[in-house]
């Protein structure tokens, strides 16, 4: 389907696959194996350029936006999510600079994100406030010029090997949504320190740690945007990052499906391949038409929240839970057409099946997003009801 990309966008694409084919297709088993981060990768997306695609051209980045960012993660999540996570994970990251950082906050952190110099990670949840961020019991407490943090964040992505984290911490417990505040804070403050890092079922490429905070003094001028903006700030960046889950999920599912077609046109049976069989033909038709029903929904997602004339809350939500579960469903469709073999590590679509899973769960879960999809309805019919 031809989604008219600018020739720009189309060599964005080409320089993006041309790395996953060559750089990461290679090595992708290994830091599966291995769970280690693949620096050297990453070198390569940033001197591609890769980092900076969705920042602004006076911080050093490309100033494209958050389609020509998905474009770049489903072409490397095509190969391998769990390296293509590192630069999705360094954008989710970056995006509360982008959206509350004032002009000094900018041009110090986001100038090396977008050379990708440094990299990037968001510190939201806790091991009692996941989808319920109001129950955070991290604090961020004044004390003069500086706050002083402290409590503990888990399952971040990036975590121990980003440089600069975005931290959501309570200000005003009284306040309750409007007592969360957003910070920076830098790998080397005192007080900051990491904890387990987790052994993951699948993206394992990227690192995945428990944040500690122990009476971390933050300056004042860490604080974005001002005191109780943080959930605001969160709810803003998922606008704009859950359609770079959904590129994720896509990346995988659109991989899985060319496997499932490469092995099956392949693969002799009775004398004949087993794409032959009309059962395997409808199997790998309806696979593909989910697929691109995916990148069609995304895209449109992706050119709305570029345009910045509506919020896309109910659409990024829409791209995150459709995508993600037709990752889940084509990946694993796709190991059942490769038979027994599906289930070796000698073959890649047992890899994707493994990373699907975390895009129905992470950024908000597949449930969340039904939520939110539900309340923007509801919400919709009432307003249109009082005209």
């Amino acid at each position: 389907m031809d989604y008219n990309l600018t020739d720009e966008q189309k060599d964005l694409v080409a320089v993006a696959r041309g790395i996953a084919e060559e750089n990461m297709k290679p090595v992708r088993r290994q830091y599966d194996r291995e769970g280690t981060y693949p620096w050297d990768i990453v070198r390569l997306l940033a001197d591609a350029g890769l980092f900076g695609v969705y920042i602004p051209k006076e911080y050093g980045g490309r100033g494209m936006g958050v389609f020509e960012l998905v474009l770049v993660v489903e072409e490397l999540s095509r190969v391998d999510a769990g390296i293509a996570l590192c630069l999705a994970g360094t954008a989710l990251g970056a995006y509360p600079i982008l959206l509350g950082g004032n002009d000094e906050q900018k041009e110090k952190y986001l100038t090396p994100l977008a050379k990708g110099e440094k990299v990037a990670a968001f510190a939201l949840t806790e091991h009692e406030a996941g989808s319920n961020p109001i129950a955070m019991t991290t604090s961020a407490v004044k004390d003069g010029d500086s706050y002083i943090v402290n409590g503990a964040k888990c399952f971040i992505t990036n975590g121990g090997d980003a440089d600069i984290y975005t931290l959501m911490a309570v200000t005003n417990k009284q306040k309750g949504a409007r007592g969360i505040s957003a910070f920076v804070v830098e790998k080397d403050t005192p007080g900051f320190d990491f904890g387990k890092k987790e052994n993951k079922l699948g993206i394992r490429a990227s690192s995945t740690r428990e944040l500690v905070f122990d009476d971390c003094r933050l300056p004042k001028e860490n604080l974005l945007a001002r005191e109780g903006m943080g959930l605001i700030l969160t709810l803003r960046t998922f606008d704009a990052t859950r359609p770079g889950v959904a590129a994720q999920a896509l990346g995988i599912a659109t991989g899985a499906l060319e496997e499932a077609i490469a092995f099956t046109t392949s693969h002799p049976a009775g004398g004949e391949s087993l794409a032959s069989s009309q059962g395997i033909q409808h199997k790998l038709a309806d696979m593909a038409t989910e697929v691109e029903a995916s990148r069609a929904l995304l895209y449109a997602t992706a050119r709305m929240v570029d345009s910045g004339k509506t919020r896309s809350t109910k659409e990024s939500a829409m791209s995150k839970l459709y995508c993600s579960d037709i990752a889940m469903r084509v990946a694993s469709d796709a190991v059942g057409l490769f038979g027994e073999r599906g289930c070796l590590n000698d073959y890649p679509v047992e890899k994707m099946m493994r990373d699907a899973k975390i895009t129905q769960i992470y950024e908000g879960t597949n449930q969340i997003q039904r939520n939110e999809i539900a309340l923007a309805l509801i919400k919709e019919m009432a307003a249109g009801s009082s005209r």
